[in-house]
């Protein structure tokens, strides 16, 4: 199951957002030795660059914002380097997963989603 899955079976009953924030591997930071050309952005102008290539090249349909350069989104959600989360209408959130890769789980959400309908 990914969110790409979940895009697909769910679009037309919850609103999917992705929110691009900071880099989590940059060249000039902690890459693991790879050599993916990608620096930590400076700007938002950059970070804007960024997360648009990134919604072009994940292929999931999914509308991207991007956190401003203070990192108030990813300070608030503790979402560095990636994390999945499903807030109900009451604005409150209904499911927060683990922190990425290893607590991205796509099928954990798809139970909260469930869980979340049937009410």
């Amino acid at each position: 199951m990914s969110l790409r899955d979940l895009y697909a079976q769910y679009n037309d009953r919850v609103q999917f957002l992705v929110i691009y924030i900071r880099e989590a591997h940059p060249m000039d930071g902690w890459n693991f030795g790879r050599d993916h050309g990608i620096y930590d952005p400076k700007t938002i102008e950059e970070r804007r660059k960024l997360a648009g290539e990134c919604e072009v090249a994940m292929q999931h349909s999914i509308r991207t914002y991007v956190d401003e350069m203070d990192d108030a989104v990813m300070i608030a959600y503790a979402a560095w380097p990636e994390r999945l989360y499903l807030v109900g209408e009451d604005g409150r959130v209904v499911y927060a997963g683990g922190r990425g890769p290893g607590g991205f789980k796509p099928a954990e959400l798809r139970l909260a989603i469930d869980a979340t309908l049937a009410g």
